[in-house]
């Protein structure tokens, strides 16, 4: 027999039907009592490629000793190989058990490779081989002749010998499955972890409409959903462009362009994202691995058509962490984003390819429209990879991942602005955005071995910005996050002043315009700004839970506020809106109050919809305890109430937060000072002055003495009290003093955290 049905297999069967159908065998056959839906179809075994190549007296060398980065010497033996296996003849008696099984599958199939070292657990051979879709049976026998010579692209006979695995012997199986009518719906990818970091307590979704060919072969840019594990709750969701789609053609299939409804609207619901990520929940549990999956969505029902196990993050030394960064006020002039795959940063000259034959040297960066598998004997050449298409989880993206070479995925017109020889830096290490930088950058390298750092007994928080470095931060030894600033997620992701969102009828038609570009797929503006926030403080809160997240209200000053969108309309002048209409002042007041709660109501998201209950809100620059109790009034107002087990910190950053500690314990659940502020108005001086810079020391005795008298009162009111400055991050020596007093925790950026523990232990 050379074909097995689906329920016939299980993973046990690799070397008889190859990793890609051994797989789709173990979900069809252990995981049916958990109700995932897999497309039925069926294996054609390893031994019909043999015996098909001895047929047809094909005897290929499969240990092609010869030098795989001689693309013409690669390419002259790869295509001799394939032509003769394409045309080839089937045996009769291969030829007739294939036709029958495919009559009972009864329409359409796929038709995919599925080789004996696929899919294994230490390479994932993503896309090395071929798949052909929407197959009919007059062109049914001539797709499994292509995926047999498939084994021999250029791309996969490079990737085996990169690998190692010219070593075994190699061999082939086909899956024949029932076509899943996504040209009606939408496709994707699953993986049971965050791609860039390795995180593993989140299920990362991309998807996009029609087939999912182009979403794993980097044409789209998809939507992508995040889900928390823990709680089964999504923690973020972003929409991509999606501007084409492929469907059923007449013969095989087309690509055609998205309706603008399409691109404005997310592929799956959240209903259905929820249920794929229970799914992937399910098959990373049972594989005992975390996974890699694809899967298809008809319009009505879901479908999961591959699972394997990923192989970059899980095979990487867990007790090391590599960290890069550029050195502080370093001036770098950005030439262009797009999407980060990894985490470093790399320098190299810029060569723009068309084709992988064009010339191209060792450590030259490679920038073009889209690259795919068959571009891996160049990209392993690479420096670093810029592309104008792709999302972060396509095949050439994944292969990246596995080289370890830093790529640069969907920035739309880097063909168009960079040039040949120009010296370029690229950095992923920045979040989830990469950018492109003129010129050859100085930048850091540091490894830390996580089994090395000293213990103390001072929790250890860090500051953070970035939702989108917090999964690759939350790896690191810490107690929580001490400050997750909101300003930087408005600033960043949300863009507009939310008064311009509260009343469109103060702004102008450009302003108007603009808002509604940055809100689509969102059902208003309003929800636009609530969703986008709660979403990055989510994704810090699911990343660092269940340690305390300690979340400060936005605040911006007047002059800061007035550089969003549609700011200028509604923001005073004011001489020194350093010590102005910031902070606890804006909350309360008639003018804020409604923008005040658009953050109320994001918090309220996080804490009850995403049930990430180690959320704390703190209050900056709250002057007075009447202060304190007016914002905890007008939180209760829009539905955020300490009864439901919120904690409300102040920054303790005035110099009456210290002056009145003991009245202050008696209201607030903590404190956390802010020692900048604290010290600019304990010296009097403005810290954004140039001209008495020179005095700002927050280790000023002065400034020692405030934070004495603050951490003796709270201690001795048995209310939390840390420090989230910068002062700590910066001077090992302040870190001391700050411990003999027995703070509870101090804050710090994460780039300090081998210092910080030095100077505390």
């Amino acid at each position: 027999m050379y074909i097995s049905w689906f329920d016939q297999i299980t993973n046990a069967d690799i070397k008889k039907v190859g990793g890609k159908n051994a797989s789709l065998g173990e979900m069809t056959t252990m995981l049916k009592s958990k109700n995932i839906r897999v497309p039925f179809g069926f294996a054609i075994h390893v031994l019909a490629f043999d015996d098909f190549l001895k047929f047809n007296n094909i005897n290929p060398d499969t240990n092609f000793n010869n030098d795989v980065d001689n693309l013409l010497h690669l390419a002259e033996f790869g295509k001799g190989l394939r032509e003769k296996i394409k045309k080839g003849v089937f045996p009769e008696s291969m030829e007739s058990q294939i036709l029958e099984a495919f009559e009972e599958l009864n329409g359409e199939v796929a038709v995919r490779s599925s080789s004996t070292a696929e899919d294994m657990p230490d390479a994932s051979f993503a896309g090395q081989q071929d798949t052909f879709l929407n197959v009919e049976r007059s062109d049914l026998l001539d797709k499994i002749r292509q995926c047999f010579a498939s084994l021999y692209n250029d791309r996969a006979i490079s990737y085996r010998s990169h690998t190692g695995y010219d070593k075994c012997k190699v061999s082939l199986s086909v899956a024949v499955q029932k076509m899943v009518r996504s040209d009606k719906g939408s496709a994707g990818v699953a993986f049971s972890l965050d791609t860039e970091s390795g995180f593993d307590k989140v299920i990362v979704i991309n998807g996009s409409y029609g087939l999912g060919e182009l979403v794993v072969g980097g044409v789209v840019q998809p939507d992508e959903f995040i889900v928390f594990k823990e709680k089964m709750t999504i923690i973020d969701k972003k929409l991509g462009s999606k501007k084409q789609k492929m469907i059923y053609g007449t013969n095989g299939t087309m690509e055609i362009s998205t309706t603008l409804e399409e691109r404005n609207n997310f592929c799956l619901s959240e209903e259905n994202v929820l249920l794929l990520a229970k799914w992937v929940l399910l098959i990373e549990e049972h594989y005992k691995t975390p996974v890699d999956i694809e899967w298809a969505f008809d319009g009505e029902q879901l479908n999961i058509v591959q699972a394997r196990p990923e192989t970059v993050h899980s095979n990487k030394d867990k007790t090391k962490i590599i960290q890069y960064s550029f050195p502080k006020n370093q001036d770098r002039a950005c030439l262009l984003t797009g999407t980060a795959v990894g985490d470093k940063i790399a320098c190299g000259k810029v060569r723009k390819l068309e084709s992988i034959m064009d010339y191209f040297e060792e450590g030259d960066v490679l920038v073009t429209d889209i690259t795919n598998p068959d571009w891996e004997p160049i990209m392993k050449k690479a420096s670093a990879i810029v592309t104008n298409k792709g999302g972060r989880t396509c095949h050439a993206a994944i292969v990246a991942r596995e080289l370890g070479v830093v790529a640069m995925v969907g920035c739309e017109n880097a063909t168009d602005i960079l040039s040949n020889d120009q010296m370029i830096t690229v950095s992923c290490a920045e979040g989830e955005t990469a950018f492109v930088y003129e010129g050859e950058c100085e930048f850091e390298r540091n490894e830390i071995d996580l089994t090395s750092l000293p213990k103390v007994e001072t929790k250890i928080m860090f500051n953070l910005a970035s939702p989108g470095l917090a999964f690759k931060f939350a790896q690191l030894p810490n107690a929580g996050v001490g400050l997750v600033r909101e300003e930087f997620i408005i600033n960043n992701y949300i863009k507009v002043h939310p008064l311009a969102l509260l009343h469109p009828d103060k702004v102008d038609q450009h302003t108007r315009d603009e808002i509604k570009k940055l809100s689509v797929g969102y059902d208003d503006p309003l929800q636009y700004y609530t969703n986008k926030l709660a979403y990055g403080i989510g994704r810090i809160g699911a990343a660092f839970y269940p340690n305390d997240v300690i979340v400060r209200f936005s605040d911006f000053k007047s002059n800061e506020y007035k550089h969003l969108l549609g700011g200028k309309f509604f923001e005073p002048d004011e001489e020194n809106p350093m010590i102005g209409w910031r902070g606890a002042s804006r909350y309360y007041s008639k003018e804020f109050k409604q923008a005040f709660g658009l953050e109320c109501k994001a918090v309220k998201k996080v804490r009850e919809q995403m049930k990430l209950d180690n959320i704390i809100v703190m209050i900056p620059f709250c002057r007075t305890t009447e202060e304190f109790t007016n914002v905890i009034e007008v939180m209760k107002e829009f539905g955020l109430e300490r009864k439901d087990g919120l904690k409300v910190y102040i920054m303790c950053e005035v110099p009456s937060n210290v002056i009145l500690a003991e009245e202050f314990c008696k209201v607030v659940d903590g404190f956390s000072i802010g020692s900048n502020d604290l010290t600019q108005l304990t010296l009097g001086l403005d810290r954004d002055s140039h001209l008495v810079s020179h005095i700002y020391n927050e280790r000023n005795p002065a400034v020692k003495k405030m934070l004495e008298m603050v951490i003796t009162t709270a201690k001795k009111n048995n209310v939390k009290i840390g420090i989230c400055g910068q002062g700590p991050s910066d001077y090992p020596d302040f870190a001391k003093f700050l411990v003999g007093l027995g703070i509870d925790s101090i804050s710090i950026t994460p780039d300090a955290l081998y210092k910080t523990l030095e100077a505390i232990s």
